[in-house]
């Protein structure tokens, strides 16, 4: 078990400082109580090896320095606002009648030094309780994550421990084998982990160990599936037929908790509709108060660049409390398997793959390294569509410094304004200058080259059901599991059968089958895909006639491919209640601008013309600044433009880079409205 570094890790500073207010856990807890004994369970929940009384000394010794820190600060803020004229005494006031002039002004001598000292106290009371509190918070955050983890991975376990019963494997063989899938399975195998090295390493009854991770995993599922199979082991009852039952149930569960993910997920996008349209509401109250002299500029640009960004990012952290990303990252390790595969399994960008595990031993094998890395640089440069599809991300590298460069050269040429005024007197060419151009040059490759991915690796997973049901019925009419995979390769069509031909090609070139499985999975590291090979090439080293270990795999990815098309239907409605939001905002920021802004504007001027008194208005003067809100509204539609992209993307498939294409196409309508209206 690693031990991480950190206050609440059991550093040795955070030691030190467990030691050194130790005395004062004594005085406030009860170590028999309530609020440590829960503290004690989700720290074994949350695999942190702290032992609970020096932890929680050390969350109040970080509470009480934050706290200090704070009372100082806050001290000297309420010092300072009346020492500096910011804040007048006599203007505070309760209202507390004084029957004596004497009481009154004692009273009011008592003003200054009672809201310094609750301005300190109240500083002290919130760095006290950012300091404890978070501190408290890291075990029960991390407990909370892992138990996400194992619910989601608890079906596809629960399925591979049934395609090793069915294999042959006893009890125990199991439980290791599920122990050392973390490549796979994750939080999941770290709990079937401690199951084992109880057993193995402190001589603990295997009975016994299972029956205390039951009690201390974060997972009820997961926990309640430990309790039904150790009373399974205690009466020996069939372990295959209650593997079979709970891999059925666990499936079932899975589809039951995303569809409330999803239902969840609904409630949220009714909420955005109000949440965006909020800022548009405030905006036009701030317009019409400029416009009556009554408003202070400020708020308007604090509603634009601070409020809009704000509630965007705060949306999109509430989605990823709920939203349930796919676990791992698809690539396996397997132990034991051949030097190939240990070393193409960390091939990448500077890794060379087989070579790397001979180099040092004979100065040839030094030479074939070079000749690896000028091949592998000579095929990047001659198919670079081919590299940056596999990898999008790596865009960035070329399109961000473009950017720069190209913004830099535009802004020393003068083409682009470097000024408020060279702005607001040209609103739409400068934001395409300094934004537009940039955000097109870095999202459009991005988006491009992450759906270019996405779509291949959807083309794996796509047919992977109906090729695994051909696997199984090929399998059951005595062929093995070999000769099964040449079959569904001849009788199929698509990327998955070239892929299924390849495997068998090494196979007959006389690689073991496990290995050419796993090379096949990690060139397209995807996690469903990793868990479907996982348990196939666990379950074929036992038997060649594994029917009904194909068959469970054919039902979890079905499974999955049902929860895929529910998903995608039921976020495809919050995509377009998002957008359509969004059309809607913009739609009533072009009205503002053409129908509302310029007549205001207009007549405002005429007013000031006229001799009338200008009020404190937009933009400097009296009135109201038609070019100055074109400027803001235009920044409005903009940002909320970018932050609505981001967060259909994220909504759709848990992941933020997909809502780069959202964001460039709601972008461009909003690039577009402004050129006519602007």
């Amino acid at each position: 078990m690693s031990l991480d570094t950190g206050v609440g890790d059991g550093s040795a500073d955070g030691d030190a400082l467990g030691e050194l207010f130790y005395p004062v856990f004594e005085l406030l807890f009860d170590p028999d109580g309530d609020f440590v004994g829960d503290v004690e369970r989700k720290l074994a929940e949350a695999r942190m090896p702290d032992q609970v009384e020096m932890y929680v000394s050390r969350a109040l010794g970080a509470g009480l320095l934050v706290g200090g820190l704070l009372w100082a600060l806050g001290t000297l803020i309420g010092y300072g606002v009346f020492s500096l004229g910011l804040i007048d005494p006599s203007a505070l006031s309760l209202g507390m009648p004084a029957p004596t002039p004497a009481i009154r002004e004692l009273l009011r001598s008592l003003v200054v030094p009672t809201a310094v000292l609750l301005s300190g106290l109240i500083f002290g009371s919130i760095g006290f309780a950012l300091g404890f509190g978070g501190v408290v918070a890291i075990p029960y955050s991390r407990a909370s994550s892992r138990k996400r983890e194992i619910n989601l991975l608890l079906a596809d376990s629960v399925s591979f421990m049934y395609a090793l019963s069915v294999g042959g494997l006893n009890q125990l063989e199991i439980l290791r084998a599920m122990a050392t899938a973390e490549d796979t399975y994750g939080e999941v195998s770290r709990e079937f982990q401690s199951i084992v090295n109880e057993t193995e390493y402190f001589g603990t009854d295997y009975r016994n160990a299972i029956r205390q991770q039951s009690m201390e995993t974060p997972s009820d599922e997961l926990s309640q599936f430990l309790a039904d199979m150790l009373s399974i082991v205690n009466s020996g009852g069939d372990m295959e037929s209650f593997l079979k039952d709970k891999k059925e149930k666990h499936l079932r569960t899975s589809k039951q908790e995303r569809e409330m993910t999803l239902e969840t997920l609904e409630l949220f996008g009714e909420m955005y509709m109000t949440l965006s349209l909020f800022p548009l509401l405030l905006i036009i109250i701030l317009v019409i108060m400029g416009m009556m002299g009554e408003a202070d500029d400020r708020l308007l640009y604090a509603t634009v660049y601070v409020l809009i960004p704000l509630t965007g990012i705060g949306f999109l952290v509430l989605v990823s409390t709920v939203k349930q990303d796919e676990p791992g990252d698809g690539y396996l390790h397997p132990d034991g398997g051949s030097e190939r595969l240990r070393q193409t399994s960390q091939e990448g960008l500077l890794h060379f793959g087989l070579i790397e595990g001979f180099v040092g031993r004979f100065g040839v094998f030094d030479r074939i390294r070079d000749r690896e890395g000028t091949y592998k640089t000579k095929r990047i440069v001659s198919a670079p569509h081919v590299f940056l599809r596999d990898n999008p991300l790596y865009t960035l590298a070329l399109t961000a410094p473009a950017a720069v460069a190209i913004v830099a050269v535009a802004a020393l040429t003068g083409n682009a304004p470097a000024t408020f005024d060279g702005w607001v007197d040209r609103p739409v060419w400068s934001t395409f200058v300094w934004v537009y151009v940039p955000a097109y040059l870095v999202m459009v490759p991005l988006a491009t080259f992450h759906e270019w991915s996405r779509r291949s690796k959807r083309a794996i997973t796509g047919k992977l059901s109906e090729s695994l049901r051909k696997l199984s019925s090929a399998n059951d009419t005595g062929q093995t599991l070999l000769e099964s995979v040449q079959t569904v390769a001849e009788t199929s069509t698509g990327q998955l059968a070239e892929e299924f031909e390849v495997v068998h090609a090494k196979v007959n070139y006389g690689m073991s089958l496990r290995d050419a499985l796993v090379e096949f999975n990690n060139k397209y590291a995807v996690p469903r895909l990793a868990r479907t090979v996982k348990l196939i090439s666990e379950a074929q080293e036992a038997s060649s006639q594994i029917t009904d270990v194909l068959t469970t795999a054919a039902q979890a990815s079905e499974n999955q491919d049902d929860i895929e098309r529910d998903r995608v239907s039921r976020t495809r409605m919050q995509v377009a209640i998002i957008v359509m939001t969004y059309v809607t905002l913009l739609g009533v920021m072009a009205i503002l601008q053409t129908q509302f802004i310029d007549v205001m504007g207009g007549l405002s001027s005429q007013a000031d013309g006229g001799g009338a008194a200008g009020g404190a208005g937009f933009g400097g003067g009296g009135g109201v600044d038609p070019e100055v809100l074109s400027l803001l509204f235009f920044h409005a539609v903009t940002l909320q433009a970018l932050l609505s992209g981001f967060i259909s993307g994220y909504i759709r498939n848990a992941d933020i880079v997909s809502g780069v294409k959202f964001a460039v196409v709601l972008m461009t309508l909003a690039l577009g409205v402004w050129i006519y209206v602007g």
